[in-house]
């Protein structure tokens, strides 16, 4: 606790309605979701982060301070913890809240990175005792990414408003490591990749996992990243959320009845579902017209 107690605390900070923070692409197309800790998973001090930060309605899932808060909880303030993280980012003001949490619980806290942390994922990490990474991990180290709507006004006071938070977040990872604050802010503007080898000679990491304790499990697939990128297009083109979230509900209902029936081969996709899916192309020739 006393090095934890070192790091600074994190702004207590609200998502603002015009700030859409979210994973980004490249995160999300570098992180096998499939990474999972092969050892005391199921152990009552072990919290698993393996998955993307903030509540995801799109799988009904993902890590939020209100889990966090609720297994801290469970398995006493003053306890030991262990925390799994395999996970590609997301909300930074949810990554803000889990790195406060942590930073704050009595036990130590043991973070062992498994595949990578990036973005929020990343300076949750950092809220360690004793961070440890496998060798074939990665951080991911970057400005906060997030979609921001409104008029010049809104968004000169949001990128003020981001710039506070990430020169927290780069004191945070500066504390940890030891590293020049600069040179740190330098690198999140670029977004950069640090491998298990780099975090653990430069101080951002303090050791490797064995590596037996990594494995795959070979039956989780990430099947949303289609859909998502379906939204995404539908947003770049206007269509509003409400609207957006009732097609791919249709499209996920047609996907899980599809699975239902065993149809795995993309020939036996029911007929609604393509329906849904010329709809959405249907809404982009309409707004494009």
């Amino acid at each position: 606790m006393d090095r934890r107690s070192k790091l600074p605390k994190a702004p207590e900070t609200k998502e603002r309605p015009q700030v859409q923070s979210d994973v980004t692409p490249k995160a999300r197309e570098l992180w096998d979701g499939a990474i999972k800790a092969s050892d005391t998973s199921e152990d009552d001090n072990v919290i698993n982060i393996l998955d993307a930060i903030g509540y995801d309605w799109w799988t009904d899932s993902g890590t939020t301070a209100k889990r966090i808060n609720a297994a801290l909880k469970y398995i006493g303030r003053d306890s030991d913890v262990i925390v799994n993280i395999n996970s590609p980012g997301g909300d930074v003001f949810e990554g803000l809240a889990i790195y406060n949490l942590l930073r704050e619980h009595k036990g130590k806290v043991t973070v062992r990175i498994l595949g990578i942390a990036a973005s929020a994922a990343s300076f949750i990490a950092m809220a360690a005792d004793d961070l440890q990474i496998a060798r074939a991990g990665f951080l991911m180290i970057h400005n906060s990414w997030t979609i921001a709507a409104g008029d010049r006004n809104n968004l000169r006071d949001v990128a003020d408003f981001l710039e506070q938070i990430d020169g927290t977040i780069a004191d945070v990872y500066h504390v940890r490591s030891g590293i020049d604050a600069g040179e740190l802010a330098a690198r999140m503007d670029t977004e950069t990749w640090i491998s298990g080898k780099t975090a653990v000679e430069t101080g951002m990491a303090d050791g490797f996992l064995d590596s037996d304790i990594v494995t795959k499990d070979e039956d989780t697939k990430n099947t949303s990243n289609a859909v998502r990128k379906i939204d995404k297009l539908m947003a770049m083109q206007g269509i509003p959320r409400s609207e957006r979230r009732e097609l791919i509900a249709e499209i996920k209902q047609g996907t899980q009845d599809a699975a239902q029936l065993g149809m795995h081969d993309a020939t036996e996709i029911p007929q609604d579902l393509i329906n849904d899916l010329r709809a959405v192309a249907a809404k982009f020739e309409q707004l494009n017209a």
